[in-house]
């Protein structure tokens, strides 16, 4: 398979295959989507999603626990949809993504509301339709729900988000559980604010939360994050404050590029003895997975533009870009990039990159591919912060996303169109 120097050899993430020298999400040909429904394309794998879950939903078997996806990674309805209907809760970060939740049709009580910045009008919304939790992240964020809160004669379900000061040894953009991190309220200022929302009128403490980072690909952070979270869950009880359930977030990894994070139930196995062995093991345990159940079960389909060789890099301009498939820009992350139709002539080094006018509009870089102009590629674990970060730059419309089931494909997005963008501008008289 084609593959970057010195990198894992790409390898297909479940239900992908190749069959008869095509490559197949689940039953169905993707050059065949591509043909039909254009590129750039998102497909998704349903099984690979409830695959995933699965494999949650077997770690936590026979204790009382909730799973609410983390609907940042990928927000699109008819994902929400599948994870609702398989028994997900759903955990949000703004008041868009609060409406989009509910019209995935979950239950309000089974969501949390995390994030750093939530606004009044956020809080009386949540409120007003009767969410589970607020993951609170700052003192002045417990005072201010609290006034929402009395103002509309109810009291807030709350949990403190912890910031534990642990490493999770991933990158810096994307580590949440460290001092210097914008996340969370400081290891040693948490008791003194699980006093203060005990004090409070509008709130009702719920429980306690922590959340490290995202692409965690190693046992012992999640491990160690747990000795600190059950340390102040003695103490906060010793203060007199209950607390009914213990969230440890999410941030599990997926293999982009021959990483090899713990499967979900064998973290979980893990996790629960060390609970169990600290007496904790009654409690009630949320989690927010988000990327471990839908990175790689999509991938994004491209078409092969122009062949452009040059004296110090070759350059395979695609219609897929920045846009579509911000990681590699933003984080310079490494996504597999693979053909739909494997030719048999010798590879040729290249920098994968799109239309968009920035040096950093590249998709993958140095990858050994045998293609030609019209041949079309699919950039592999696409699924999680791929289309739910995309963005109209250059005015180029999202891609169009489709969900595979066995043999059956349904658009659950259409392509934007350009009259799509500008239907909320006006010209001046």
């Amino acid at each position: 398979m084609p593959n970057t120097p010195g990198a894992a050899p790409a390898t297909l993430p479940p239900f992908f295959t190749y069959q008869n020298g095509r490559l197949m999400a689940e039953g169905l040909a993707l050059d065949a989507l591509a043909r039909q429904h254009g590129t750039p394309l998102f497909v998704y794998s349903k099984a690979a999603i409830l695959a995933a879950l699965g494999a949650y939903q077997r770690g936590l078997a026979g204790r009382a626990h909730q799973i609410c996806y983390a609907m940042k990674a990928n927000s699109t309805l008819a994902i929400l949809q599948t994870l609702v209907r398989a028994g997900c809760g759903l955990d949000i970060v703004s008041g868009g993504e609060l409406e989009r939740a509910l019209a995935a049709g979950v239950e309000p009580d089974k969501i949390i509301f995390s994030g750093v910045g939530k606004t009044r009008s956020e809080m009386h919304r949540a409120l007003d339709v009767g969410i589970g939790c607020f993951n609170v992240e700052s003192r002045a964020e417990l005072d201010v729900l609290d006034e929402v809160a009395q103002s509309m004669n109810l009291r807030a379900p709350v949990s403190v988000r912890v910031n534990p000061n642990v490493d999770a040894k991933t990158h810096p953009y994307i580590s949440t559980g460290l001092k210097g991190n914008k996340f969370g309220i400081a290891h040693e200022d948490v008791v003194a604010t699980y006093r203060h929302a005990g004090a409070c009128a509008g709130l009702r403490v719920v429980g306690i939360d922590c959340h490290i980072g995202s692409q965690i690909t190693e046992a012992e952070p999640y491990l160690d994050a747990m000795d600190r979270i059950l340390d102040l869950v003695e103490t906060i009880e010793a203060a007199g404050i209950p607390i009914a359930h213990i969230d440890f977030g999410g941030g599990l990894g997926i293999d982009y590029n021959g990483d090899s994070p713990p499967e979900a139930d064998a973290l979980w196995q893990r996790l629960l003895q060390k609970l169990d062995a600290r007496g904790y093991g009654d409690r009630k345990i949320f989690v927010e997975p988000g990327r471990s159940l839908v990175g790689n079960a999509g991938v994004c389909v491209t078409e092969v533009l122009y062949l452009k060789p040059g004296e110090q890099k070759n350059f395979l301009i695609v219609d897929a870009a920045m846009n579509d498939l911000p990681r590699p820009a933003m984080y310079q992350a490494f996504h597999q990039i693979v053909p739909l139709s494997p030719r048999e002539n010798a590879p040729t080094t290249w920098d994968v990159v799109g239309p968009v006018c920035e040096s950093g509009d590249w998709l993958g870089r140095d990858r050994a591919l045998a293609v030609q102009a019209g041949d079309f590629l699919a950039v592999l674990s696409a699924g999680a912060y791929c289309m739910s970060m995309a963005s109209n730059y250059n005015t180029r419309g999202r891609a169009a996303e489709i969900l595979v089931d066995g043999e059956t494909a349904t658009v659950i997005r259409a392509r934007e169109s350009a009259t799509d963008q500008l239907r909320f501008e006006s010209l001046l008289p």
